[in-house]
Order: structure tokens, then C-alpha cells, then sequence
């Protein structure tokens, strides 16, 4: 596994080391193989690319597995370390390949299973962002800002120390000024007809 890591063909390393972990679960090496595999799964989230096609041109980016990779990790081992760490990864990955839904889904999933963790006030404030970024304007369905609003109220009282509160009051802010307009445009149109 790790010459074919050195060789830059991170699908066949990170294979390999599932299948050590498939055949010897009580290894010693668990935790190394673990942070071999976060390892590589980070490369490719981060644009890493393979192995040389034809000897000449770079290979693809492989996000999408990189998302497949943390997932893996967090079944192969949700009570360590990399568990909250891998969920925080699929969520990042999620947004940037534009799948939002999962992104809420993985940041959920972080909060629900993980809440003790150092990283779970990060995933409040990335939960509320999100739920935020789906607000189309005053005009539409209210539902996400109504969620935006609950996370970032959420946010301050569960971590009312953390650095990040006013960037929470500042996003909790806008919310209630679109929800605020949401009625007003309502209010008006049923004024008007």
C-alpha cells in the first residue's frame, strides 16, 4: 500500500488498506491504517490527482471518492478520532460538488452523534450557513430561513464563548430581516387583492 502511495495510485492504497483492516480488524496498526486512509481521502478532496495516464497526462480529480473514502472511514471506525473529523470532510465535500442536501445531511449527522466533540460548535455555525445559502429572497418558501434561524440561535446558546458568535448574530440577523420581508411582501399582497 504504501509504494502504490508513493506512486500516487491512492484508489489501489486506500483499497489495500481496507482489505488489511477486512482480514485483521484487532491489528495493532489500526489506528496507523486509519490515519493512512484520512490521509489519503484528504489528498483527494483537496484536488489531488492520480497516477499518470499513459505516462503523459495527469490524472483526474476524484472528489466524489474522497467522499466515498470518509464515509468508509467513519464505518470502519465511528468511535475514533477521525469519526467527526471524516463527517466535517463529507459535508466540505458535498459543498463543494454544489450537493447541499448531503452537505446538511453529513453536518447533521456530526451534531447528532458527535456533539462533545471541539468540532461540533464549527458544524452548528457550517449548519446554519448552509440552511442560509438555500434562501432565495423574500419571495419564495421561508422553510430554510426558518432553519437558518434555529441553528444560529442554537449556535449562541450552546457556545455563547466561541470567536464565532458574531458571525452567527450577524447571519441570525440577516434571517430575520428576509423572514421579516417574507411577511411584508405577504402582507401587501393580501392588502392589494
Amino acid at each position: 500500500a504504501q509504494i502504490r502511495l508513493s506512486r500516487k495510485d491512492y484508489t489501489k492504497a486506500f483499497e489495500d488498506f481496507q482489505q488489511v483492516l477486512a482480514r485483521y480488524p484487532n491489528t495493532r496498526r489500526f489506528n496507523e491504517i486509519i490515519g493512512e486512509q484520512y490521509r489519503i481521502a484528504s489528498a483527494l478532496l483537496d484536488g489531488a490527482r492520480g497516477r499518470m495516464l499513459w505516462g503523459l497526462l495527469p490524472g483526474f480529480k476524484q472528489r466524489d471518492k474522497a467522499i466515498e473514502y470518509f464515509e468508509t472511514i467513519l464505518a470502519n471506525a465511528p468511535y475514533s478520532d477521525y469519526a467527526p473529523l471524516a463527517l466535517m470532510n463529507v459535508a466540505r465535500g458535498h459543498q463543494r460538488l454544489g450537493n447541499v442536501e448531503n452537505a446538511i445531511d453529513a453536518l447533521d449527522r456530526m451534531i447528532n452523534n458527535y456533539s462533545q466533540t471541539l468540532l461540533a460548535p464549527d458544524a452548528y455555525l457550517k449548519l446554519a450557513q448552509t440552511h442560509a445559502s438555500l434562501v432565495d429572497g423574500p419571495f419564495y418558501d421561508q422553510g430554510a430561513t426558518k432553519e437558518a434561524i434555529t441553528y444560529f440561535t442554537d449556535f449562541m446558546l450552546l457556545f455563547p464563548s466561541d470567536g464565532s458568535v458574531a458571525a452567527a448574530e450577524k447571519g441570525l440577523d440577516n434571517m430575520k430581516t428576509m423572514l421579516a420581508e417574507s411577511k411584508i411582501r405577504m402582507a401587501d399582497f393580501y392588502f392589494y387583492k
